[in-house]
């Protein structure tokens, strides 16, 4: 295949750019010069979909603000399938039934919960409920295709397959349980401030269906935040591409790169876009194979009713499952389509404190500093037919959604499609410091081992490591300005 059928979009239903519109959009998104004011349209960091911040726990739950009214069905429905909580087969509860037999959590608002970031177990926790374990071995070959780089391959763990199940229906072992421990580290940083960042180290225990693999390579992942899904899918690639730089060919230390990974829905290899590492292509797939692998929850995408049990799981393979006679799968294509369009709506709230001094002061660190090479603050969705809700808006996410080596302290060792193990896709930023107020914590990155946003920027390295170490010699002042405007977003 070519490198342009890989940047397809066939998800999308595309209405070209004009020359005009293409130079329009080019002045607005350049970067900022003048940071005494706010840049024109940034307070409304989803376009047209942005809604007003609500002061409570519901404030990444809200639709988008420019869906239609007779949409916003659609969106409360495909609400109720994320919150619904499923059962294991057989019941009396039609069309909830198919539960595991081995599973994470019994819907997708426990992990997500108010539609936020999970956190990894607290001390004394007993389970792992808003974080998984990803588990694989390496792949015994490579493939090339023409134009692309090496795929690098991994394989399940012949006993747990690609992800470790912490619970289980009744009369099943779960696989495992997660524990962590922590040693922490005293940075210091300019005017005697000190930080402690703290390390973690993972253990599977309890294994339940015979021992790992010699060569398990491990990744703690907690579950992100849920908005913008949709707006962030619609970036077109073309726009993704132009901000990689896999040689650094301009010198500034950033090479980030696009994720290429295969697209079940279309047969084809797709620019990775969801996921900690981009190893998703679009929301459809990432949704369908949340229901496989977290809850046991077969779909067209993913027909095994057995969900992400391994041929060696006999009980679980040959367990009773939801779909059957009656259903083909337990959960169809209608109620697939109605969580995707849930999750493709879930609105970003509005900018704060945007004109505030020590804001903008902070913004101009965040750009001077380096931040926005891979962060990068705004975009122009594509036109689309059929998704007026992400067609042509001016979004703020704060991220190039490519892939960045963070250096060894973040490193899980475990590649993911063509993304090697140190790197990591750019999170977006928008919503960022209203994680405390939905989720009740403020623990950041892959694993949520950063407890603050300072800590979560201290822990860069690799690509971001110039960056990481001007915030520590900068000024108090300035470093506070910094995290303001981070909170800001």
């Amino acid at each position: 295949m070519s490198l342009a059928d890989a940047f397809s979009e066939p998800h999308l239903q595309i209405i070209p750019r004009t020359d005009e519109e293409a130079a329009r959009i080019a002045t607005v998104i350049a970067p900022p010069t003048d940071f005494s004011t706010p840049s024109q349209f940034e307070e409304n960091t989803a376009g047209a979909a942005t809604v007003r911040v609500r002061p409570n726990a519901d404030a990444f739950s809200q639709p988008s603000g420019n869906i239609a009214f007779e949409d916003e069905l659609n969106f409360k429905v495909g609400n109720g399938l994320f919150r619904k909580l499923w059962v294991s087969s057989p019941a009396s509860t039609l069309a909830s039934d198919g539960l595991g037999p081995l599973f994470n959590a019994r819907s997708c608002q426990r992990c997500h919960l108010k539609d936020g970031r999970g956190h990894p177990p607290e001390p004394g926790d007993d389970n792992a409920i808003s974080m998984l374990m990803r588990v694989s071995i390496p792949g015994d070959y490579q493939e090339k295709t023409a134009e692309l780089e090496a795929y690098l391959t991994t394989l399940p763990d012949p006993n747990y397959g690609n992800q470790i199940q912490d619970f289980s229906i009744q009369g099943h072992a779960a696989e495992a349980q997660i524990a962590i421990t922590y040693t922490e580290e005293v940075i210091m940083l300019s005017d005697g401030e000190t930080v402690s960042l703290r390390r973690p180290d993972y253990t599977l225990t309890d294994l339940n269906y015979g021992p790992l693999h010699p060569d398990i390579m491990v990744s703690p992942r907690i579950a992100p935040q849920m908005i913008g899904l949709g707006l962030l899918e619609a970036i077109p690639a073309a726009d993704i591409l132009a901000n990689a730089d896999p040689d650094d060919l301009n010198g500034d230390g950033i090479s980030g790169r696009p994720n290429i990974v295969w697209s079940k829905e279309f047969d084809q290899y797709m620019l990775g876009r969801f996921g900690l590492k981009a190893g998703t292509p679009t929301i459809r797939q990432q949704t369908a194979d949340a229901f496989a692998g977290d809850i046991g929850i077969s779909s067209p995408i993913n027909p095994a009713g057995a969900g992400e049990c391994m041929p060696t799981q006999t009980a679980c393979q040959n367990a009773i499952h939801g779909d059957g006679d009656a259903r083909v799968h337990e959960i169809d294509t209608e109620m697939l389509d109605l969580v995707t369009f849930y999750s493709r709506n879930l609105a970003v709230p509005a900018r704060r404190d945007v004109d505030d001094p020590e804001v903008l002061r902070g913004k101009e660190v965040f750009h001077t500093t380096g931040c926005a090479a891979c962060h990068t603050p705004s975009y122009v969705t594509h036109r689309l037919e059929n998704q007026p809700e992400q067609s042509f808006q001016l979004i703020w996410p704060y991220t190039d959604m490519l892939l960045h080596d963070m250096g060894e302290g973040l490193a899980d060792h475990r590649p993911e499609a063509m993304a090697n193990g140190y790197e990591w896709r750019t999170p977006p930023l928008w919503g960022i410091g209203l994680t405390e107020q939905v989720s009740g914590h403020t623990y950041f990155l892959h694993d949520g081992r950063a407890r603050s946003l300072l800590e979560a920027i201290l822990w860069h390295g690799g690509e971001a490591q110039a960056q990481r170490d001007a915030v520590i010699e900068m000024s108090k002042e300035d470093r506070d300005a910094l995290i303001r405007f981070v909170e800001s977003l």
